[in-house]
């Protein structure tokens, strides 16, 4: 029986009228992935470059988010074409690169992604749940057309190299990411540093003008809403476990130190 697999990153973009709001998912907990999945935000970026998930977990959240109108999103942990094999194999259609500072390194990402000749993906579709083990119909030739390419601008060098990079071919979306791109500029957990936001507009101003979508990470939501007055396309707004570490940090703010502090001055 054949069947059809669900639109990419790509053309959920394409296809909204407004930016789209999604949300990290580090855990490695499927409840929470699916708590995540149907809370009615866009996307979901799974995260593999600081987690501890493994391709077995990002498989478990990949069939968790598929019962729920939300696009998944993988971040690989680096460049490297043999994991992003293995983890479009296991079925992610979207993936992020991160640390991609030249269009070089943004043409291998989009490499690792298509099969030869415009690439250098190996070919397992019918032991892979990429092409649901050949159930989906001339998988091998639509390939690309069933995979989203975003590739991470995060570094000073990554800003410089901005415009030739969102020009790639095959390159559909840029993400910024300010935390590293503050370190690489000597501010080092200053996100919100005027120039650190500075260079996250440059960014946005070379995607747009190559005509590809650029997003950028930003929990704090008066920042994410300066970044959506500026132009994002997508934005992440928060993670599963910064929500619930700064929600258990209220909550013993509110019964374990507030009641200490008023025992202690009686």
């Amino acid at each position: 029986m054949p069947l059809r697999l669900t639109p990419t990153f790509r053309a959920a973009l394409a296809a909204s009228d407004r930016p789209l709001a999604g949300m990290w998912v580090c855990a490695g907990s499927t409840v929470a992935t699916e708590i995540a999945a149907g809370s009615g935000l866009d996307w979901l970026l799974v995260d593999m470059e600081h987690s501890a998930l493994s391709l077995e977990s990002v498989l478990a959240q990949l069939q968790t988010a598929a019962g729920y109108p939300v696009t998944p999103v993988v971040r690989v942990p680096w460049n490297d074409p043999v994991l992003i094999k293995q983890v479009l194999d296991i079925g992610a259609q979207n993936i992020i690169v991160p640390m991609v500072g030249s269009a070089e390194e943004a043409r291998a990402a989009v490499a690792a992604t298509r099969y030869p000749p415009a690439g250098i993906r190996g070919v397992g579709s019918a032991l892979a749940r990429s092409a649901r083990w050949n159930r989906v119909d001339d998988y091998l030739r639509d390939a690309a057309e069933h995979v989203s390419v975003t590739v991470q601008i995060e570094t000073a060098a990554g800003v410089e190299a901005a415009a030739e990079i969102a020009a790639v071919e095959g390159v559909d979306a840029v993400f910024v990411g300010p935390s590293d791109l503050s370190a690489t500029m000597g501010l080092l957990g200053q996100q919100s540093h005027p120039d650190v936001v500075a260079a996250v507009h440059r960014v946005f101003a070379a995607a747009h003008a190559a005509g590809t979508p650029v997003g950028v990470n930003a929990f704090d939501p008066a920042v994410a809403e300066a970044y959506l007055d500026a132009g994002a396309d997508f934005v992440a707004v928060g993670a599963d476990v910064a929500l619930l570490a700064r929600a258990s940090e209220a909550l013993a703010a509110r019964f374990v130190a507030a009641r200490t502090e008023s025992r202690d001055s009686y």
